[in-house]
């Protein structure tokens, strides 16, 4: 048999184990790493030995070498074969190399391979992150062992020699990976691997740690990114191929093969083991770059360390807030609190060994809390940013679900949103930190606080999260001992902390009712005071295209009017037109007028013959203008209409006015095929995705307005929806009086006023054909 054929059937049968190894029923998944690795060492062994023995050759000076993951002992389904043909200096090695290289390529296996003399790999370690990172690891398969260890050795002499200055380089690269991969914790889709808090995050760890500058975590994070290749290795099996990031069609099936129940367990469970890895991460390379910027003869043998003392049993050591010797852990009730608020108010992290301290020894808080205990947590809460690694610290060693039972629900708890830049539990934090931007402009910022801290407690119960949330907040606040008028206030700003913005957004201002429902809501103009801080801060929290200028414009406007009724001012009532928009209808020409509002949004008005279609055709012109319409008002008087829209751009630049104008008279005469254009965009666009959008929800909004028929659109965003709503309306023969136009993420909220031949409200028989007639536009 030839040479060739020997090596095919030889990548055959090592492809056929392989393949039974993996359909392999009931072995746990990190064995099946590890008996994957060791079963492709011992072909590899054999290939080395067979492609040696083929040339005549000895393995001496020569030795093949696993780097990465495979270095490591650890082999996932669909990952690449790092190896390295080390040699010392020999010429013949390229046939050799070949002789290796072609079997495992006959394989199957996707292979990454280098051939280097030991002064060649020690140079490139020397001036590449990468390669030194994959040595790190470097584990011999076959040949010279002597050799690897030499590499072994000087590599890691080479690295704990220039540690120093090289970690700063390596905390750049992990910064850039973590930019451009984003966080695991918050990611719809996470990348197990590149993303922050992911699989390669390990790599850097064991880097800081073969310094000797700085010891990593050990138990928790390697069990959590154990886990997270347990992942990755369901997704090889069910895609077939090598991957690390975990998309949403994929789910389902990745957590089924895991023993989950859905993908939204699997998600949290990634951000639970993600959350550890951060946290150990953060921690490491604290003390790490700490350690570069100490001076070598900072510190002198037999000398105790300076501690600055921070509180009661607690001080400032080496840039951390540690309990002193004096901490009496085991009897202090408020020792957890007053360490958090200490730390976080200093601007520091808890040490660890403290954190497993309190976690160990502490005892439980009375219930209800005493003043002081929940004057400690408003302290801690109030520090600002300094809050959320301290909070995380705690968090990781479960002590705020001791203190809070509650926080069980949301933690590491998915948003499934992509407009949310963080998981359930971190957007509350972060709306704690901006809600402090604001406790001096309200009477009680520690309600403020408190209310940030608990307005997303009721998300994961599968129901409306703001009434779900209220029964859970109470029970927070009758164990911290909050009075029943407080709790009363708190109770209120998480069932209604989506209204100010849902109402400005999504209803008429103009219309008395919209003021009224959100006064008897709040109650007090103090509570309004409250819910508007909270509207901010949540809404900067969420995201940070979330807090636009034309959003905040429109809850402050709505917070006047509000504020006014409360005063018992009368109600307010459609605002009579401008002395300037009566001369645009006075004139009885199409007219068009384009004025920024804010930064990034227009206003555009349009004063047209009244008609049938003028708001669809407008909607549409706008659309096919690239703007995204957020609000629309139309006033009638006499035969003329008067339509006010506001629009952002949604790729920057401002409106034409002459090319506006032209294509609105050219779409109202009918010789700009508008729909055509539209539709077409969008099925491009849907082709490019591969998306099908889900089907649409038309509601009637009871109760909303005394004067018109108020209707709300739940569909995909598309460039045409708006224009298809406006031509269905207008074809039915009824009157639109305001519109409001929301765009969360992909889907498009859009509410419409609308009026009968008598200007007032639809009857019940309009209304159901209007709702049926709107279902079938919206698709």
């Amino acid at each position: 048999m030839s040479v060739a054929a020997t090596r095919s059937e030889s990548a055959a049968a090592f492809a056929v184990r392989r393949r039974d190894l993996l359909a392999r029923p009931g072995r746990p998944v990190a064995a099946r790493r590890r008996d994957l690795a060791e079963l492709t060492d011992s072909w590899l062994v054999e290939t080395f030995a067979s492609a040696a023995d083929s040339a005549g050759d000895s393995q001496a000076g020569v030795a093949l070498v696993a780097v990465g993951g495979y270095g490591r002992g650890e082999l996932s389904p669909g990952s690449d074969l790092d190896l390295l043909l080390l040699h010392a200096n020999r010429r013949d090695v390229t046939a050799l190399a070949e002789k290796i290289w072609y079997p495992i390529w006959d394989s199957g296996v996707r292979l990454d391979h280098s051939v280097r003399s030991l002064e060649e790999a020690r140079r490139l370690a020397g001036r590449d992150l990468a390669v030194l990172l994959g040595l790190l690891d470097a584990r011999l398969v076959a040949g010279d062992e002597g050799l690897v260890g030499r590499l072994r050795s000087t590599v890691l002499a080479d690295w704990r020699a220039a540690a120093r200055n090289r970690l700063p380089q390596l905390r750049e690269a992990w910064d850039a990976r973590g930019a451009r991969y984003g966080d695991l914790r918050h990611a719809i889709e996470p990348d197990l691997k590149e993303g922050r808090g992911g699989l390669r995050d390990l790599v850097s760890l064991r880097a800081v740690a073969a310094s000797w500058i700085a010891d990593r975590p050990h138990r928790d994070v390697d069990d959590a990114v154990a886990r997270l290749a347990d992942v990755r290795d369901a997704l090889h099996l069910i895609t077939g191929r090598g991957g690390n990031r975990l998309l949403q069609q994929e789910q389902d099936q990745v957590a089924e093969r895991l023993g989950l129940r859905d993908a939204d367990v699997l998600l949290r469970e990634v951000a639970t083991c993600a959350a550890a890895v951060t946290h150990a991460s953060d921690v490491t390379w604290r003390r790490a770059l700490q350690a570069t910027r100490t001076p070598r003869s900072r510190y002198v043998r037999g000398r105790r360390p300076v501690l600055r003392l921070l509180g009661p049993g607690l001080a400032e050591h080496d840039g951390e807030a540690v309990l002193t010797a004096q901490a009496d852990v085991s009897t202090d009730r408020l020792l957890v609190l007053r360490a958090a608020a200490r730390a976080a108010r200093a601007g520091l992290p808890l040490s660890p060994s403290s954190v497993d301290r309190l976690a160990a020894d502490a005892p439980p808080l009375p219930e209800p809390w005493p003043d002081s205990a929940r004057n400690l947590f408003v302290e801690l809460l109030g520090s600002g940013p300094a809050l959320v690694p301290v909070w995380e610290a705690l968090d990781q060693a479960g002590l705020i679900v001791r203190l809070l039972p509650e926080w069980s629900r949301v933690r590491n708890l998915p948003q499934r949103n992509a407009v949310h830049a963080f998981s359930v539990d971190r957007h509350l934090l972060e709306t704690v930190v901006e809600a402090r931007q604001s406790v001096r402009d309200v009477a009680r910022p520690d309600l403020l606080l408190w209310a940030a801290l608990l307005h997303d407690i009721g998300k994961g119960t599968g129901g409306d999260h703001s009434v779900d949330g209220v029964p859970l907040a109470e029970a927070v606040c009758r164990r911290v001992g909050l009075a029943a008028e407080d709790i009363d206030v708190v109770r209120r700003l998480v069932r209604h902390h989506l209204f100010l913005v849902e109402t400005a957004t999504r209803r008429d201002l103009a219309d008395p009712e919209s003021a009224q429902a959100v006064a008897e809501a709040v109650g007090r103009s103090d509570v309004l005071d409250l819910l508007l801080a909270l509207t901010a801060a949540d809404a900067r929290a969420t995201g940070p295209a979330v807090w636009t200028p034309w959003r905040a414009g429109l809850v402050d406007r709505l917070s006047d009017l509000v504020r006014g009724t409360l005063a018992g001012a009368p109600l307010p009532v459609q605002p009579p037109l401008t002395p300037h928009q009566l001369d645009l209808v006075s004139g009885r020409t199409l007219a068009v007028e384009i004025e920024r509002t804010y930064d990034s949004s227009w206003t555009v008005t349009v004063a047209a013959a009244d008609q049938r279609g003028l708001f669809g055709a407008v909607a549409g012109v706008l659309a096919l203008h690239r703007f995204s319409v957020r609000a629309a008002q139309a006033s009638t008087v006499g035969d003329m209409t008067l339509d006010v829209w506001t629009v952002e751009p949604e790729i920057g630049g401002e409106p034409v006015l002459q090319t506006l104008r032209d294509d609105i008279r050219r779409a109202l005469d009918g010789t700009l095929d508008l729909t055509r254009k539209l539709e077409r965009r969008d099925s491009e666009r849907r082709q490019r995705k591969g998306w099908s959008p889900p089907a649409a929800r038309v509601d009637l909004v009871a109760a909303a307005s005394g004067g018109a028929t108020v209707i709300e659109i739940r569909a995909a965003d598309t460039s045409a929806l708006l224009h298809r709503l406006g031509r269905a309306i207008a074809l039915m023969g009824v009157g639109i009086r305001a519109a409001r136009v929301a765009t969360i993420g992909a889907e498009a909220i859009d509410v419409f006023y609308l009026v009968g031949d008598t200007g007032g409200p639809l009857d019940e028989a309009s209304v159901r054909e209007v709702l049926r007639v709107l279902r079938d536009a919206a698709g």
